[in-house]
């Protein structure tokens, strides 16, 4: 009986064959999402011609550096600004957004809050229905008064319903009743609770919040084609989507193509490895946060989960 009490279980172990698989299925996905990403790179540096005889190639038949060239010559003034204004509306709309979603979340998450399930239901509410581009489009440009303004990049990303929810659900499930009790026997108060005890038991859930809307923001094109008339004030993604635009319809269109030759201009526009290389030049930020957030994104990820 001694022996067998001090036998270690092997309930949870798995066989050496399972091993393998599980790493090498783990290690077949990583390569699935990293090739991509090395591939984009390559042909950004690749011969335009060789792309378009050979296709794209992780070991093109030449290398170039053009398409950059071509994307910067004439551009590089308002890449920078672009740059400019999209890290400052990533950067200002992901930390007052995480706040603003925080401090709704909260006193929904509490259960002596009276009006806590008219609340949820609201937020839940707008997650079903919208009120369409045109009444949206209204209310920020007559309403607000926002045209052209870098605030209607931010308020309309501000919040999100279903990250609402979600930090609701941690407040909930993984902040004990008992501190906060204790906090106000103590004699703190509804603001010094949420900053001095809740929020610093809630950075899995913040930084998988902030991850998500940093990418929303860093993304969004959308809004500065409708809200953005100053060519100085759009967002990199915008920026990058025109200039996709205008390479499309210089190649497609025959005079355009010819007015170009006839000025001393490119013969061959770079279609093809442009558009990677706009790819690059959009994804290098997103690529040092992910980094920044992986420590936390993983136990951000199983909120709600079910405790063993």
């Amino acid at each position: 009986m001694a022996s067998a009490a001090l036998k270690p279980s092997r309930t949870n172990s798995i066989s050496p064959l399972a091993n393998v698989i599980v790493h090498g299925f783990f290690w077949l996905y990583s390569l699935a999402c990293v090739l991509p990403v090395l591939l984009v790179i390559v042909v950004s540096l690749s011969n335009e011609d060789s792309v378009l005889l050979h296709g794209y190639q992780f070991f093109p038949e030449k290398f170039s550096g053009f398409a950059y060239e071509f994307l910067f010559r004439d551009n590089w003034l308002s890449i920078v600004k672009a740059y400019g204004y999209s890290t400052f509306i990533t950067v200002a709309g992901t930390l007052v957004g995480v706040i603003m979603m925080a401090l709704f979340a909260y006193p929904i998450s509490r259960k002596d809050f009276p009006a806590r399930k008219a609340f949820t239901f609201y937020v839940f509410f707008t997650m079903l229905f919208s009120g369409g581009l045109v009444p949206f489009y209204l209310t920020y440009v007559q309403y607000l008064d926002l045209k052209d303004s870098l605030l209607a990049l931010i308020i309309p990303l501000l919040i999100s319903p279903f990250f609402v929810l979600l930090m609701k659900t941690f407040f909930t499930s993984s902040i004990p009743s008992e501190v906060l009790e204790s906090a106000t026997i103590d004699g703190a108060g509804e603001f010094r609770i949420f900053w001095g005890i809740v929020l610093p038991l809630s950075l899995p859930v913040l930084a998988t919040v902030a991850l998500f809307t940093t990418l929303t923001y860093w993304n969004d094109w959308f809004l500065s084609m409708i809200f953005i008339t100053t060519e100085d004030k759009i967002s990199l993604q915008y920026l990058m989507y025109k200039t996709m635009l205008n390479i499309q319809y210089l190649t497609s269109n025959p005079n355009a193509t010819q007015s170009i030759s006839a000025s001393g201009g490119l013969l061959n526009l770079p279609s093809e490895t442009v558009r990677m290389a706009m790819c690059v030049v959009g994804i290098g930020p997103m690529m040092l946060a992910y980094p920044f957030f992986q420590r936390f994104f993983v136990k951000g990820l199983t909120v709600g989960a079910v405790k063993g």
